[in-house]
């Protein structure tokens, strides 16, 4: 039986799934991390199916999940996660590769810090991130404090990433808000006591809102630096269109997760926010004849107005 399940969700990443398996299987030794990889694929167009078929079939543990539509991030993850054998879970996004044991590094880290931390403490070791890197090897944010309004702020109008407000790469081991979805490890009773990500998130913030009830569960976050993985989906497209769609996946988080979890008061601040947000992007847009922001703006403001 496999201690650790790997869950990895796939759509229309053919090449870039098979190589972060390839890296799973290259930098993890199952006599010290036995695992199982349980596979599915969010009716993919691109020819995953094949090959992730003809893959897990030259592998004894790797389990294939075949959706026949999109599901989601969410529920694609949820569906993978009732497959699971192992007492723990590791959710990893299918453009991940892993670095110099990383897993191993990630797995021993949870383990130790749960035997320190469970003993006299109201809060247990629920959810552990590891640190992500951009291809080029810079550090990639993907640690971060929840979304308070100032950190919302931060965010929208002062390059809260760069100047470390909002998300950031710390170099030591410390307890954070919440880490990248695109690597967290957690006990399987944890999260299925918190009934995994919330179906109603279709795909972005999916683990701030997981990790935001997490907390208030009486579950605490850490970020593990020493487990490197390598984390392609920072790298932005040159095409407006792409570069469009995350902008208003983020509108649409802001304000699901303010309705869901905050009062109305912070509900109406965040609302004046992002629509001065918008208001700034489109008159910036118009003086510079940019139609990437023009177009851009004048949806996520149409969101606002909308919701």
């Amino acid at each position: 039986m496999p201690l650790l399940s790997i869950i990895i969700v796939s759509y229309n990443t053919k090449q870039i799934t098979l190589d972060c398996l390839e890296s799973i299987y290259k930098e993890t030794d199952p006599e010290k991390v036995p695992f199982e990889i349980v596979l599915l694929d969010n009716a993919s167009t691109d020819g995953s199916k094949e090959s992730l078929q003809h893959f897990a079939k030259e592998h004894t543990n790797v389990v294939f999940i075949e959706e026949k539509e999109n599901i989601g991030f969410g529920r694609g993850n949820n569906a993978a996660v009732k497959q699971a054998q192992g007492d723990y879970l590791l959710l990893l996004n299918s453009d991940i590769v892993v670095l110099d044991r990383g897993i191993e590094k990630l797995y021993q880290f949870y383990i130790e810090e749960e035997a320190k931390v469970n003993k006299g403490s109201d809060m247990k070791v629920g959810f552990v991130g590891g640190k992500l890197f951009n291809k080029d090897m810079t550090p990639q944010a993907s640690a971060a404090p929840f979304y308070s309004l100032p950190v919302v702020f931060a965010a929208l109008f002062l390059r809260g990433d760069y100047w470390g407000l909002t998300r950031n790469s710390p170099d030591t081991a410390r307890r954070v808000g919440w880490v990248s979805g695109a690597c967290i490890i957690a006990k399987k009773e944890y999260y299925q006591a918190l009934q995994g990500f919330d179906e109603d998130i279709f795909m972005y913030m999916e683990e701030v809102d997981l990790l935001y009830r997490a907390k208030k569960a009486g579950y605490s976050c850490f970020f593990c630096p020493s487990a490197h993985f390598i984390h392609l989906g920072s790298a932005s497209s040159t095409t407006s269109n792409k570069r469009t769609a995350p902008i208003l996946q983020v509108y649409r988080g802001f304000l699901y997760l303010y309705k869901k979890h905050y009062s109305r008061p912070e509900l109406i601040l965040l609302r004046f926010m992002l629509k001065l947000k918008a208001g700034i992007g489109i008159v910036i847009g118009r003086l510079f004849k940019n139609n990437y922001l023009i177009t851009t703006y004048e949806e996520a403001f149409k969101l606002v107005t909308m919701d």
